[in-house]
């Protein structure tokens, strides 16, 4: 009984260690969540008004620039796949894995050569797991991106892209990453970074509605030129930052289930263990009890 009533003690302890640390981990992801969300909210209205300023030039402009332009026979595709560097953020980078999975099987079935990019090492660890190849890597960043890091990205596809495929360049780029809709709700997602998927005109404008009218100056050529980087890098941070919010609130939530699981843990082992104690003095008063009798009964 005895032996019974320390292991409980001991896992009590244990359980109590573990619950510090969840609910340590669960602070600090609460509180980088914030400035992660701020960051997203100032990084998204430039991604998108520079996304539909580059849709309008590529709109109301013909110039045949090799980023806006869709090529009609597509070799091979690019999949950028933005998983985390740590683990304890319950199914995050599962998600996103199983659906660049899903995004890897359709490019496959349209007769394309997938090329993989991975950022964060839970992808890096999956492809190598499975000693699958891939084009580039980066990691540790995924909870808190910078531009720079961005921007390397983004030169690299865009290098990539502008090589021909025969000498290993790329014809499509497609980002999977998680969106952040709240602190409950976090959405894999797929968009298509290049070719530039127009958005200005596509629908109808209303009665009463005024089309814009674009002037280029110098030339749309040159304005192309401009914008294009400046989208791309734009975009590919919204969708690091967007990732990296994701992380931070699915980690706190997964923290938060563990902190509370411990809790439950210790409830039930201190239970039994007072159960046991209780059952150890129990047998004790009726072994005196027994005792005493026996005495009482040899007189």
């Amino acid at each position: 009984m005895g032996a019974q009533i320390r292991e409980y003690r001991q896992r009590i302890r244990s359980v109590s260690a573990t619950k510090k640390i969840t609910r340590a981990m669960e602070l600090m992801a609460a509180s980088r969540v914030v400035k992660a969300q701020q960051a997203v909210r100032e990084s998204s209205p430039y991604a998108r008004a520079l996304t539909r300023a580059v849709s309008a030039v590529a709109t109301f402009s013909t110039e045949d620039h090799p980023l806006t332009s869709e090529k009609e026979d597509v070799k091979r595709a690019a999949v950028v796949i933005m998983t985390s560097d740590r683990g304890l953020a319950g199914a995050y980078s599962s998600a996103v894995i199983k659906e660049s999975e899903r995004v890897v099987g359709r490019l496959r079935e349209e007769g394309k050569e997938v090329v993989p990019y991975l950022l964060g090492r839970k992808a890096i660890g999956y492809y190598s797991f499975r000693r699958r190849e891939f084009a580039a890597s980066w990691s540790g960043f995924s909870e808190k991106p910078t531009f720079d890091t961005a921007r390397e990205i983004a030169q690299r596809l865009v290098d990539d892209f502008t090589t021909d495929t025969d000498e290993g360049g790329i014809d499509e780029v497609h980002v999977v990453f998680t969106r952040f809709v709240s602190m409950v709700t976090q959405e894999p997602e797929v968009i298509r970074l290049l070719p530039l998927e127009v958005v200005e005109g596509t629908e109808a404008p209303a009665d009463d509605e005024l089309l814009p009218l674009y002037e280029f100056e110098p030339d749309p050529a040159q304005v192309l030129d401009a914008l294009l980087p400046k989208y791309v890098n734009a975009r590919l941070f919204n969708c690091m930052l967007q990732a990296a919010a994701s992380e931070l609130a699915a980690r706190q939530r997964a923290m938060k289930s563990a902190t509370d699981n411990a809790e439950e843990l210790i409830k039930k082992y201190t239970r039994l263990a007072n159960q046991a104690r209780q059952a150890e003095i129990t047998q004790e008063i009726s072994e005196i009890v027994g005792g005493a009798s026996a005495l009482a009964e040899s007189k």
